[in-house]
């Protein structure tokens, strides 16, 4: 942006610029950083927060993990449950039974495209809750109740 400009709008006139970006290129699942927006645009960090707040508004892009932003498509369908409710699906969807063996951690990373400590905590918490018993470290951990999907929204 010329130093001329107004710095009132500023940020809207930044976020066009990204939405531009994200329509020419249908491939695009993640926004330049505040660093790039910063050096591309010759702007401070605060204006390109602003846009990255102007783009959410709009419902073109979400925060992520680690600070970053990604693109929100149209008619793309994506489950925004917390983690262990997601993981807690896989004993209904895979029919488990009370004792059976549950996937492992490194199995559930994977399936979800997060990191293994995430998943980690998202298992303690369903063990907290009743649903899973731990093995300990090593062990298996199994099912100890199945849960009923009306009970969660």
């Amino acid at each position: 942006m010329s130093q001329q400009s107004s710095p009132r709008g500023t940020f809207l006139k930044i976020a066009d610029l990204v939405k531009t970006r994200i329509e020419a290129d249908p491939g695009m699942s993640e926004l330049p950083s505040a660093a790039d927006l910063m050096r591309d645009y010759k702007i401070s960090r605060g204006v390109a927060l602003r846009a990255f707040g102007a783009l959410q508004k709009d419902g073109v892009a979400e925060p992520a993990p680690g600070g970053r932003w990604r693109v929100v498509r149209a008619g793309a369908l994506a489950d925004r449950r917390p983690l262990e409710q997601r993981i807690a699906d896989v004993i209904t969807d895979e029919h488990l039974v009370v004792g059976a063996a549950f996937p492992s951690a490194s199995v559930l990373a994977e399936r979800f495209g997060v990191s293994r400590p995430t998943v980690t905590k998202a298992l303690d918490k369903l063990e907290a809750a009743g649903v899973l018993a731990s093995g300990g470290q090593g062990k298996v951990r199994t099912v100890r109740a199945v849960p009923i999907r009306e009970e969660r929204s």
